[in-house]
């Protein structure tokens, strides 16, 4: 509502008086929205106060019976799956570190805390930390998977090696890809090209210079110059070689040596928990770092197997991994709940040096739409995320697959130090102040003075507003006041391609009579009526455009129609533009209208309704206050 009250404020009120100039007519003044938006400010205020606030949930969603309690572990409810499992004396899992033991892959648990006899707890362990026999794993996350799994084995491992020809037949054979430069996959990960399904091929290894990777490869983010080593039918091989930029050829020696040590045959017993789920719905890869090369069944073998093809007791699997992930795996059947004390009675999930911190995607993060494991959260930031709260809705489980969006808000456990560290990370905010972002502020007076030196230039008319906003944001970065990485973030680069591609279009409307014919359909509608109820439709048609297209992109498109409106029944033109610059910033309906909406989403424990029980009422509001003030100040007929 703020953004209404000054040219300044928001890109719907520049775009309109630019459009204006280049249109021969004189813009709008730097204060000119000031009376219709402040009048519009208040009267929300007033809404929101008096009346908005009762449309809400009477408790918060994620406070309920917390009073004014801000412990996040409370407020996320943790100790409901907080749970202590031991690893038995003679476990395959001691001496192996966390990442391998596979806990959180293929149990979906959130290793939060060691707990060891004497003062060697360790809260907050790395992925790296080793287990030792007898130790008590504080874990976050249910337990239902271990207990239903207790006793059974996955695989039971053949003696004897494969062999790579083992790989080999009339109809498989394995070759080497070569990623050149500007080819697409660069940057990709074969998780992220989905690239088994779409190409229909298996990688076996990816070799980045000297050093040649055979495990962990789905998650690996691709590069100029790697060359994929892939074992595939030759149609499938003359897909990849449709692809520009590969380079396609028979393998060397070196990148074929070492492949076998990978190399081993399993058994599935009959009691196996893969039994009858499909090959992708095994989440071998994912889940175990395995990848199934063939299936022997019933003295056939099935090299390359179809992802949907169902496990079946007895099946022999040619797979492709570590045999000490062999062994871990083992040793999950091993781990014991404790019975004699429960999670919240061992240990706190806070201390000096340890730390819980909320944070939520930034607007402009780089994140948004990839999971915790395409992320390598834990081991590049060195923290776990044992919560997710969206949309209302606070998620504990099985997070490392959740596809991150805007307004997701994560629950951080880890060292206070790297919590410090993410609060200087753009892609996210921290809502925890102690781990916040400290503000700079001796460079707050010259900031100031800079923006006083903006406003004043573009009110005494000196500069218009396009060209003072560039000149302050050069000074801001070169008094030191912004970095030029700072700078470069805070650019809302979607803003400006979409505002650059919208321009034209709104020409386009002017030239090929496309807003003429809208024109004359909202002359015929409510053309009679009367200019109160010309102002009235703008206003509701941009207002109902702004909950699902960008404001700018709706205050271009409108603002051609106002025009020809205002010119056709003899209204005034600036007038049907401050309404349309007010209704495209009236974006209260839908918490996608706008960034705002989204990032406050989740840290209040909004839903989608709640938007509309408040935003539509809101934006009645604003369009009764914009009829009742607008005349004052801007008589509709000239």
């Amino acid at each position: 509502l703020g953004g209404l009250t000054t040219l300044i404020g928001t890109p719907p009120n520049i775009l309109v008086s630019e459009i204006l100039r280049e249109n021969d007519l004189e813009p709008f003044g730097m204060f000119d929205f000031t009376p219709v938006g402040g009048a519009v400010l208040l009267a929300g205020i007033a809404f929101i106060a008096v009346a908005g606030r009762h449309l809400l949930p009477e408790r918060d969603v994620r406070r309920e019976s917390q009073g004014d309690d801000e412990d996040l572990g409370a407020i996320y409810s943790l100790g409901d799956e907080l749970n202590v499992l031991v690893v038995p004396r003679g476990s395959a899992l001691a001496g192996t570190s966390l990442a391998d033991s596979r806990l959180g892959a293929v149990l979906g648990l959130n290793v939060l805390g060691i707990l060891r006899s004497g003062k060697r707890d360790i809260l907050a362990p790395g992925s790296d930390s080793i287990l030792e026999e007898g130790d008590r794993l504080l874990v976050e996350g249910r337990t239902d998977r271990l207990q239903e799994r207790a006793g059974r084995e996955y695989f039971d491992l053949e003696p004897g090696r494969l062999s790579s020809f083992d790989l080999l037949s009339r109809d498989v054979v394995v070759m080497r890809v070569e990623i050149l430069p500007g080819c697409t996959f660069t940057g990709e990960t074969l998780k992220s090209m989905n690239f088994r399904h779409s190409y229909g091929t298996i990688v076996l290894a990816i070799r980045r210079g000297d050093t040649i990777r055979r495990t962990q490869l789905e998650t690996m983010e691709l590069e100029t110059g790697d060359v994929l080593l892939i074992q595939g039918s030759p149609d499938e091989i003359d897909i990849l070689r449709s692809e520009p930029h590969l380079e396609i050829s028979f393998p060397e020696a070196h990148e074929m040596e070492g492949l076998e040590e990978r190399l081993m045959v399993v058994k599935l017993p009959a009691d196996s928990p893969l039994v009858g789920a499909t090959l992708a719905g095994s989440r071998l890869g994912d889940s175990f770092g395995i990848g199934v090369m063939g299936i022997v069944r019933g003295g056939t073998t099935n090299l390359m197997p179809d992802p949907e093809e169902v496990l079946r007791s007895g099946d022999s699997l040619l797979i492709k991994g570590r045999r000490e992930a062999l062994d871990a795996l083992g040793g999950l059947r091993g781990l014991e709940l404790a019975a004699d004390q429960t999670a919240s009675e061992v240990v706190a999930l806070e201390s000096e040096q340890v730390g819980l911190a909320e944070v939520i995607l930034s607007p402009r993060s780089t994140l948004e739409g990839k999971s915790l494991v395409d992320l390598h959260f834990r081991e590049k930031y060195g923290l776990s995320v044992v919560a997710i709260s969206r949309s209302g809705t606070i998620h504990r489980d099985d997070l490392r697959d959740m596809a991150l969006r805007l307004g997701d808000a994560l629950l951080l456990h880890g060292p206070r130090e790297k919590l410090t560290v993410l609060g200087s990370e753009p892609d996210f905010l921290v809502l925890s102040e102690e781990t916040a972002k400290p503000v700079r502020l001796s460079k707050a007076p010259l900031a100031a003075l800079i923006m006083g030196s903006v406003v004043l230039s573009v009110v005494v008319g000196f500069l218009p507003i396009y060209i003072a906003a560039v000149a302050g944001a050069v000074a801001m970065v070169m008094t030191g006041c912004l970095s030029m990485d700072e700078a470069y973030r805070a650019i809302e680069w979607k803003a400006v391609f979409l505002i650059a591609g919208m321009l034209p279009l709104g020409i386009a409307m002017q030239k090929s009579g496309a807003a003429t014919y809208l024109t004359h359909q909202v002359v015929a509608l409510v053309g009679d009526f009367g200019p109160m109820a010309v102002v009235s439709a703008l206003f509701l048609v941009t207002a109902l455009s702004a909950q699902v297209m960008p404001t700018s992109a709706v205050a271009i498109l409108m603002a051609p129609i106002a025009l020809n409106t205002a010119s056709d029944l003899a209204i005034s033109h600036k007038a049907l533009m401050i309404a349309v610059a007010a209704a495209a910033s009236s974006s209260f309906m839908s918490p996608v209208a706008h960034p705002a909406n989204v990032l406050i989403m989740g840290p209040g424990g909004y839903r989608f309704v709640d938007y509309v029980k408040v935003g539509l009422p809101l934006t009645i509001v604003c369009l009764v206050t914009v009829l009742l003030v607008l005349p004052a100040f801007w008589p509709l007929t000239p």
